[in-house]
């Protein structure tokens, strides 16, 4: 009887230790405030022109003006599917990202120069023909990130600054046509010298990632429909 006993009690003992065990391995990790659980791109049509890898004369347009808004899920995918946009049009485009508390925090990517450094945009997947490949004929495929200040203040200065969050687009009429998917992807790169070897023609690039080495923070995937005026 003295030995059942014994047994009794090194049994409930195990089964304190085991379900203590239990509980620890099932402990939920909270999630990270921080982290990115939807997107939105906004497309909006300015005035401009292109010259080669930028544009020229960028202005906002007062009045009627196209203007179309991507919303993305946390795994980046479009839930509207796929837009219209008109070759012939530039369109400003601006990154929202939002995490679970809805709060917008694409802008903690552009904090200051030396967070920044870490950070750059791309448009892939298009296999565009790029404006610089049309010669005097100025219409082929532009994006052009061009954020003006950092989060603290301070000048953005120059072409190997810029990010992305902020950036400028256009099919150019040497696309009309094209139904594509693309992606915009921001991606953080291995290191803060990287960033200052990407060209503004870089942005199209399948294989960006063996190019520039890093981790994708986010790759919005979404259908272009490149339509003119009579759709």
């Amino acid at each position: 009887m003295k030995k059942l006993r014994n047994y009794s009690y090194l049994f409930i003992a195990f089964s304190l230790l085991f379900n203590a065990c239990s509980k620890d391995d099932d402990q939920v990790v909270p999630d990270d405030p921080n982290a990115i659980t939807s997107s939105r791109l906004d497309f909006i049509e300015v005035n401009g022109s292109p010259h080669g890898d930028h544009f020229h004369d960028l202005a906002e347009i007062t009045g009627e003006k196209d203007s179309i808004a991507v919303e993305f899920d946390q795994f980046g995918v479009a839930k509207s599917g796929h837009i219209h946009l008109d070759p012939h049009k530039i369109y400003r485009v601006q990154l929202h990202a939002f995490n679970s508390a809805g709060n917008e925090v694409q802008n903690d990517f552009l904090a200051s120069k030396a967070v920044a450094d870490f950070y750059k945009a791309f448009i892939v997947g298009g296999n565009f023909t790029l404006n610089p490949e049309t010669g005097d004929a100025e219409n082929g495929a532009l994006f052009q990130p061009r954020e003006q200040v950092y989060g603290d203040g301070t000048s953005v200065n120059g072409k190997y600054e810029t990010t992305g969050i902020l950036a400028y687009f256009s099919l150019g009429e040497a696309n009309e046509g094209a139904d594509t998917d693309v992606s915009y992807v921001l991606r953080k790169l291995a290191d803060n010298t990287t960033k200052a070897t990407i060209e503004r023609t870089d942005w199209n690039h399948d294989d960006y990632a063996s190019r520039f080495a890093g981790e994708d923070v986010l790759k919005l995937t979404f259908e272009i429909h490149a339509v003119g005026h009579d759709h």
